[in-house]
């Protein structure tokens, strides 16, 4: 089916060609009618199939025509890159209309984001966290929201956000039309979608999770020590030329990203623990061919969209066979073709059986000619965590001692500075000693002392009258007489 076909506005078919879409994915052909109707949506399909276009389209046809200046509609997404990724295709697919909108997530300044609720663009697109950060405020509005949807809504259950999830609800309308867009429909989305959809058109609910056709799949048995060698043989014989390889932890994608480094590999990393800066960089290098690879956590295994991307490596096996899945989706994407390549060692073998189970087939396993399977690993690879803790206590240990040492020199320093202070205020002016009963005073040691002339005081030739004044310094005759 093609788009024409969907009954979409023109201004949106412009764009969608400009694009270089002219077929509907089998979600795009399933979504966009219903929703195109004013239906609740409850629509499961693999990774990469389309589904951000299968909302947004609709969503756009609804809003063309309307008055501007109030935000109708609300999209919530799990992480920053995946709401930057939608607000991109929502301005790519819009451009040709004057409709706006807006993203809405953490690790940036909040000011911008203000602004795009006073001004009341036409769609918001927001992750959960920082949308309740702006829901504190009077200028931060959702009273006008007629569309409401959750994208990858399986995913924000995962990590979480369901009761942030219904502390937003109770800034939406209840009267509304609702779209739920999830890879997978575990039982809890089909019991939250009981609570918030009504008669929804249910797409492809009994679908089976399995990755995109297009992906060719293949595992790399190899000792755990052995898989940097491995992963770095692979990019040098091109069997790799690009790629996304996603690692088990944080600690283990930083340092598969410092081994590929001091091997001369443009590579480039994202986790939880990088800056929003950080991580954007990262993306954007990856996807203009800055960085050959991308190492990352789970955080881009969801809805992550690089174009042409043909190759996802699984440096580590996922423990859940649905995380392998939306691995490996970041390739294949939207009817392409890819490969998918998993680095398995003895350990991880009941994982990786468990994966297979799931997608219904065996995985092809692979060797590398001329790699030496038997060689000794150069260096440690992963330092176990009870190390990692025991260095970090060290360091922070270390750290409180310096904190405490330059404290107490401060310390010393103010008190040294306010000794001197007190010192110069307390020290007493000289005096002279005490005279003894009819002992005359001493003489002023730079010649005779003059008492000053005071008015009725007698003068110094003890007549008891007023002196008179002389002179220019105002000062007697005479002076005082010296014993």
């Amino acid at each position: 089916m093609t788009f024409d076909e969907l009954n979409l506005h023109p201004l949106l078919l412009r764009a969608v060609r400009e694009m270089g879409f002219s077929k509907a994915t089998p979600i795009q052909q399933q979504s966009i009618p219903p929703a195109l109707e004013g239906r609740d949506l409850l629509a499961c399909a693999m990774t990469g199939s389309g589904k951000t276009a299968a909302f947004l389209l609709p969503i756009l046809n609804r809003l063309i025509g309307l008055p501007r200046g109030k935000t109708r509609v609300l999209v919530l997404s799990p992480t920053r890159e995946l709401a930057a990724q939608i607000h991109e295709h929502f301005t790519q697919l819009a451009q040709y209309t004057d409709l706006r909108g807006a993203a809405v997530f953490g690790g940036v300044g909040m000011g911008p984001q203000e602004q795009a609720f006073r001004r009341g663009v036409d769609v918001l697109v927001a992750t959960p966290g920082r949308l309740l950060d702006h829901l504190q405020y009077a200028y931060a509005s959702l009273a006008n929201v007629e569309v409401l949807v959750l994208d990858e809504a399986d995913r924000m259950l995962d990590m979480g956000f369901l009761p942030d999830i219904r502390r937003v609800l109770k800034h939406v309308p209840g009267k509304r039309q609702t779209l739920f867009f999830s890879a997978t429909m575990p039982a809890p989305i089909v019991k939250l979608s009981h609570e918030m959809l009504v008669s929804p058109a249910a797409i492809n609910i009994e679908r089976r999770s399995a990755p995109a056709t297009g992906i060719t799949q293949a595992a790399f048995p190899v000792r755990e020590e052995l898989k940097p060698a491995l992963f770095l043989e692979l990019l040098r014989r091109k069997e790799v030329s690009e790629a996304i390889v996603f690692c088990r932890t944080k600690h283990r994608s930083n340092r598969l990203f410092e081994v590929l480094e001091q091997a001369g590999i443009q590579v480039a990393r994202i986790h939880g623990n990088r800056s929003q800066s950080a991580r954007t960089d990262a993306l954007e290098g990856f996807k203009n061919g800055r960085y050959r690879v991308l190492v990352a956590t789970d955080i881009v295994a969801r809805g992550i969209d690089v174009e042409q991307l043909e190759h996802v490596v699984n440096f580590d096996v996922p423990h859940q066979p649905e995380d392998y899945i939306h691995r490996v989706g970041r390739t294949a994407r939207a009817e392409a073709t890819g490969e998918a390549y998993t680095l398995v060692s003895p350990e991880e073998e009941k994982d990786f059986r468990d994966i297979e189970r799931a997608v219904g087939k065996q995985i092809p396993r692979r060797t590398l000619q001329g790699f030496d399977y038997n060689a000794r690993a150069a260096e440690r690879f992963e330092v176990p965590i009870a190390e990692r803790i025991k260095e970090i206590r060290a360091r922070k240990a270390a750290d409180r001692e310096r904190a405490k040492q330059k404290a107490d020199a401060r310390a010393q320093r103010e008190a040294d500075e306010a000794a001197r202070r007190d010192g110069r205020a307390q020290r007493p002016a000289p005096t002279a000693a005490p005279r003894r009963d009819g002992e005359r005073p001493a003489a002023h040691p730079h010649g005779p002392r003059r008492e000053p002339a005071l008015a009725g005081a007698g003068g110094g030739n003890g007549d008891g009258g007023r002196r008179r004044r002389r002179g220019r310094g105002g000062r007697g005759g005479g002076a005082p007489r010296q014993g």
